[in-house]
């Protein structure tokens, strides 16, 4: 039927697919301007259609919200009326008319003329219900966002966050640049990269898995504030918290440390969630049906506690046993630590399962293990730990925060023994910049995916992200 209506304005010599129409700003903007019997034009989806004889009306719809328009036969030109005869919900159009305040109290559109600029040949989903789906709601983003205004929320707090993170770090007095995404050496991050050839140079490239190496470079250019809000990828699982292609923000600051930087995110993340409306500092997650599953207090101070000591009040004695007594004690706890052949992966994998998937509020952990983090100063008193922060939220790592390690030699040690044999994988260029000298200097990285899952209360990656990966259908 939706075919022959399109054929149906064809024959009529109405182009379905209209060419551009000038319009008097977006749904919302016609709203927030509304005057009675101001001349207005607008497009838009047709979201809704009542035919009540000689008077109809119809919603025309963006992601900004929806506008009624009223319009009788008798009004209309003789072009407006064809194309009203062949309308489906689905449809956008445009109309020109003025404003006025139906009786109900409605602000709507008197309309004197109705063009078709695009004929929908599908129907939409199902107005009360939407997208139900899973599967369809990310493989069909677009369905999702037309039927379901919780997911054009979401997406809309997403843009408004990342365009704040920008004010916010531009106010301080940070720089944005731009690094490069294809990379001869993928370095910064321990991840597995996706693996791409250059024609034109004849050699193999990385997709990135992080800036940091690049970023660090503009420190010792003289850059004292830089930050990139960057796409970084990574050829590993996907799972509610994981997607292969990802957002995060990395920002260096010449001449601070990781507490300085603790402190800024500390504000950054509070500012973000009073601005979508959290002034209590209250967030709450949510079911699929609305109810409250777990509230995250985001009140300040936030908690800060060494990895040592969160470690020992998990499992009491864990630092006084032997490799041995370690695995006994796994076994006990019934965590799995054959994949540890060192006592610090050991270490690391207790405190993923008994300490970072149990911490619900904020909390800053401090001075980890060296080898965790290669990157990182040591720590002056204890040089078994580096000077870093990784802050957990809602039992995930949100942002990691080094003091920056800016010693060429020690870097070159701890990069080659992290690389074992495979020496190709450092990025000797890196290293050769900090033989010039790089200032001591605080650094963060925070994953704005699962950032926006935090603020927005989403409970998987996929909710936040506009076009998930998915696998081909069979």
């Amino acid at each position: 039927m939706r075919r022959q209506k399109l054929q149906a304005l064809r024959d009529l010599g109405i182009d379905p697919y209209g060419a551009a129409f000038e319009t008097s700003g977006t749904v919302a903007e016609v709203r927030e301007s509304f005057a009675e019997r101001r001349a207005v034009s607008l497009a838009g989806r047709i979201t809704a259609y009542r035919d009540m004889g000689k008077s109809r009306f119809l919603d025309l719809s963006d992601i900004g919200g929806r506008m009624q328009v009223y319009f009788n036969s008798k009004e209309l030109d003789e072009n407006s009326l064809a194309v009203a005869a062949q309308l489906d919900i689905g449809d956008f159009a445009g109309v020109e008319g003025e404003c006025f305040t139906t009786r109900t109290g409605e602000a709507s559109i008197r309309a004197t003329r109705l063009v078709i600029l695009s004929k929908s040949l599908r129907p939409l989903p199902d107005k009360w219900h939407g997208v139900q789906d899973a599967e369809t709601r990310y493989r069909q983003r677009y369905l999702d966002l037309i039927s379901n205004a919780s997911s054009r929320e979401v997406f809309l707090q997403r843009s408004a966050i990342v365009r704040e993170i920008r004010r916010f770090l531009d106010e301080r007095g940070f720089l944005e640049v731009e690094t490069p995404m294809m990379q001869s050496i993928p370095g910064g991050a321990a991840a597995e990269p996706f693996k791409t050839h250059h024609n034109a140079l004849g050699m193999d490239f990385f997709l990135r898995i992080a800036p940091e190496l690049y970023l660090k470079r503009l420190l010792v250019a003289g850059f004292p504030k830089v930050f990139e809000l960057n796409r970084s990828f990574r050829n590993e699982g996907i799972s509610r918290r994981h997607n292969p292609e990802f957002t995060m923000l990395e920002a260096y600051w010449a001449y601070a440390d990781f507490q300085l930087m603790s402190v800024m995110v500390e504000e950054l993340i509070c500012h973000l969630a009073v601005m979508l409306g959290n002034s209590d500092h209250q967030i709450h997650h949510r079911d699929s049906e609305g109810n409250i599953t777990r509230t995250l207090n985001l009140s300040r101070p936030w908690k800060r506690a060494s990895y040592r000591d969160l470690i020992e009040e998990a499992v009491p004695g864990w630092f006084a046993l032997d490799t041995e007594g370690k695995k006994r004690r796994c076994a006990e706890l019934k965590l799995d630590v054959t994949h540890c052949p060192a006592d610090f992966e050991m270490t690391q994998h207790v405190f993923e399962k008994l300490v970072e998937e149990k911490t619900i509020d904020p909390c800053f952990v401090t001075h980890v293990p060296k080898e965790l983090v290669p990157l990182a100063r040591l720590n002056d008193a204890d040089p078994s730990t580096v000077d870093v922060y990784e802050l957990i939220i809602n039992g995930q790592e949100i942002s990691p925060g080094y003091s920056e390690l800016n010693d060429p030699d020690l870097q070159r040690e701890r990069l080659e023994h992290q690389a074992g044999e495979e020496q190709q994988k450092i990025d000797t260029e890196f290293l050769d910049a900090l033989e010039y000298g790089m200032p001591p200097a605080g650094g963060i990285g925070i994953g704005i995916d699962r950032l926006v899952m935090l603020l927005t209360g989403a409970e998987s990656i996929r909710e936040v992200i506009l076009f998930p990966h998915l696998k081909n259908r069979s």
